[in-house]
This record gives structure tokens, C-alpha cells and sequence, in this order.
């Protein structure tokens, strides 16, 4: 289900797709999201597909730093473009220094001279490449977010059934690159943390912000893992960090780690945005990989039913709602609480989730939520066999499995 801005792997390639059969010049077609989720992948595909007329580069590579790599690769998708239209595709342009202001240079020539080049770039981290699109590139691009991959990007890409589908994204994550490994736990847990978190945490952040306490950065990754679903505040948080720092500085890094794809902190729900920004956060790792990868046991295990299962069910459900773009939240009020609020483009939802037989007294705070603010709807998610419960309260129930595959789609 993709609706609005797609982020999923499959959509955002017809997206471009589409966007690329556009008359040249056009507006730069800016590709960023966290790492491992095919974003060199899809440029190479692309590239595969305009065969000879196209150009593609890695910025970070060695070469690239020499004097001159710039202007030559310009220079060969210009003449390229002589002919017919042509396509240059730059990944990881974010280490290229002062990229934003040599885009804008170049890109402005090919309009001037209509140079039939349609220029697509790639990056990991969104702080650099959001503040350079912000400072030079207004008006000159459009922007894709590539997100961690859902269970039916995974279903599609190795022809997985739904079950299979989403038991991986519950057990390992979205991450499509570790599907290789799921039979060997030492293997996988070396692949996320060597090609996934350590190269966000110690190579993007560390080089695109001034992080002036790394070993605090990585603490604080680390209790938003063991965390997980939790509402911490944050003078809690800076007390579980053996670094110590501010509470100004937990807040900052915890922002950054928002922004690198990581970790996602939301707000309680509150009509008054200052309420919001006061509230202790609830945290929420985007990609479940990262919650398994840092326990024991064997990840090749069905999902076992216990407590850990529903942490990493409720925190696959919000974090597969906030990486398809839905704005989200929860809502506390003693002794009440909603475990999600969605605003976006499949509505006004909250959502209570549930991974073991409950009883309809326990849907209070949902109930008293729908009463209060009376635009959103209410909706649990559950095991398939607990759905009548929900219903026998009036409320739509939705098996968990339904709702990593396709979002609230089955009860619109």
C-alpha cells in the first residue's frame, strides 16, 4: 500500500522511472534514506536499463577526490547527451565537499544550454544533503526517501509468502541484505552491525555533524535499542549513559539519530505543539534488526510468544507506519495510554497493539481517546484470533500480520 510520497523500494523505482521518461532537463531527482535499503541497487539498475547513455559514479570512492573527477564526469554525460537523452547518477554525493553549491553550478549549465540530462543523486545521511538542499538547491530538485524495506518489499523481492514476509520483518528486520544470513546468527549479527549501524553512527554522523562525545552517541543508540516501545524521559535517559552530558546534548543526539534513519522519538499527542515538544519521548528503532541483533538466542526461531514478542510487534507496527511517512505519536493519560497516533495519508487512526489474548476492559484508553478527540479512529491490532474481542467493543480488530503487510487498508 502506497499512497502520497512512496517510500517503499518498488514504488519509489516506478516513481523514478516515471520521472526519468519526462523531457530533459529536469529537476534533479534527490535519493536519500539509511543504509543497506538499495539505493545503490536502484541506481545501478537504472543505469543497467539506459545501457550506453548513461553515466554512473560513486562519490565516495578514491578517485573522487582528485582534481578534475568533477568536471570529467559532466563532461562525458554532456556528450553523451549530444545524441539523445542521457542520465548521470551520482551515489553518496553527500562526501564530495561543498557538493550542494557544485550541483547547483552544473545543473543550472545544462538548463541554460538545455542539455537533455536528467541527473539523479544518492546519500545516506539526510543531515548534509537536507541542509545543502535547504541552503542552494530550492527549486532544483525533488526529493525520494528510500525507507527500510516493509514485509511486502521483502515478499517481492524473494518471493516470500505474507507469513514468511512478516515473521522477517518481526524477527530480523527490513534490512534485505541480511535475508542471506538468517540461517547463521553470528554472520547476521556481524552484517548489521559492521555494514549497518557502526558505518551510521561512526562514519555518516561522526563525518557530516561536529559530534563532540561520539562514545555518548553510541550509548544512547544502544538504550534506545534496549528501550524499545518505552517512554523515557530524558533525564532517565542521560542517567542509564555511563558518558556522561546534558540533557540538551541527549536531546540533540537523539534528533540526529532521527534524522540518520535509526531511531524515531515521538511526542505525546497534544493538541498544543509546545506540550509536545515537553513530553518525554517514546522510542522507537525503525528496523527491528536492530533489536534483535543486539540479543541473544536464535533468530532463525519462529517468533516465540512472549513478552519480547510483543515488544518487537509493536515496535515493527509503528516503525513500519513511520517509514511509510505517517506522522506519529502516543497519548498518555494516567493511567490511560494509546500505543500509536497516525495522522497522514491513511488518516486520523489510533492504534492499540496487542501480541496476546487481552480483555475489552484493557482497550480503555483507546476508547477514552476516540472520546476525546473524535476525528481519529480507533483500530487494534492483534493476533488473528483475538480480532473478536476488539469487536465485541466496537472496534475494528486487525490481525498484526495484516497490518505489516498493508497498513490499515483492511478496514478502510
Amino acid at each position: 500500500m502506497e499512497r502520497g510520497n512512496p517510500t517503499g523500494y518498488y514504488a519509489v523505482r516506478a516513481v523514478l522511472r516515471r520521472r526519468l521518461a519526462e523531457p530533459a532537463p529536469a529537476r534533479v531527482q534527490l535519493l536519500t534514506g539509511p543504509r543497506q535499503v538499495g539505493k545503490t541497487t536502484l541506481l545501478l539498475e537504472l543505469g543497467k536499463e539506459w545501457g550506453e547513455h548513461a553515466v554512473y559514479v560513486a562519490a565516495d570512492a578514491p578517485e573522487a577526490g582528485l582534481p578534475g573527477w568533477w568536471e570529467t564526469q559532466w563532461q562525458q554525460a554532456t556528450r553523451l547527451a549530444r545524441d539523445a537523452r542521457a542520465l548521470l547518477l551520482i551515489d553518496e554525493i553527500q562526501y564530495l565537499s561543498d557538493w550542494s553549491r557544485l550541483l547547483k553550478a552544473e545543473t543550472d549549465r545544462v538548463r541554460r544550454q538545455r542539455v537533455p540530462l536528467h541527473v539523479v543523486v544518492s546519500g545516506s545521511a539526510a543531515l548534509r544533503l537536507g541542509a545543502g538542499t535547504r541552503e542552494t538547491m530550492a527549486g532544483r530538485f525533488e526529493r525520494l526517501v528510500l525507507t527500510h524495506w516493509s514485509a511486502r518489499d521483502l515478499a517481492q523481492a524473494f518471493d516470500l509468502s505474507q507469513q514468511e514476509a512478516t515473521d522477517s520483518v518481526v524477527r530480523l528486520g527490513g534490512f534485505p541484505g541480511g535475508l542471506a544470513f538468517r540461517d547463521d546468527p553470528a554472520r547476521w549479527r556481524a552484517y548489521i552491525r559492521d555494514s549497518i549501524t557502526e558505518p551510521a553512527i561512526g562514519r555518516d554522523l561522526l563525518a557530516l555533524q561536529a559530534i563532540r562525545k561520539p562514545a555518548l552517541l553510541r550509548q544512547l543508540f544502544a538504550v534506545c535499542v534496549g528501550h524499545a516501545t518505552e517512554i523515557v524521559a530524558l533525564h532517565k535517559m542521560a542517567g542509564l549513559l555511563t558518558e556522561r552530558g546534558a540533557l540538551m546534548t541527549v536531546a540533540h543526539y537523539l534528533e540526529l539519530l532521527g534524522e540518520a534513519y535509526l531511531v524515531a522519538a515521538l511526542h505525546k499527542f497534544s493538541a498544543r505543539e509546545v506540550r509536545r515538544r515537553a513530553s518525554p519521548p517514546k522510542l522507537v528503532p525503525l528496523n527491528n534488526a536492530f533489536l534483535t541483533s543486539a540479543a541473544s538466542g536464535h533468530i532463525g526461531e519462529p517468533v516465540p510468544q512472549s513478552e519480547r514478542q510483543g515488544r518487537l510487534i509493536e515496535n515493527a507496527c509503528i516503525a513500519f507506519a513511520i517509514n511509510r511517512g505517517q506522522t506519529t505519536h502516543y497519548w498518555r493519560q494516567e493511567p490511560l495510554e494509546v500505543d500509536a497516533v497516525l495522522d497522514g495519508t491513511w488518516g486520523k487512526w489510533a492504534l492499540e497493539i496487542k501480541s496476546a489474548p487481552y480483555a475489552t476492559r484493557e482497550l480503555g484508553g483507546l476508547l477514552e481517546f476516540v472520546r476525546c478527540f473524535r476525528g481519529y479512529r480507533p483500530l487494534v491490532i492483534c493476533d488473528e484470533a483475538d480480532t473478536e474481542t476488539a469487536r465485541r467493543a466496537g472496534i475494528p480488530g486487525l490481525s498484526w500480520r495484516q497490518f505489516l503487510w498493508s497498513g490499515v487498508e483492511g478496514v478502510m
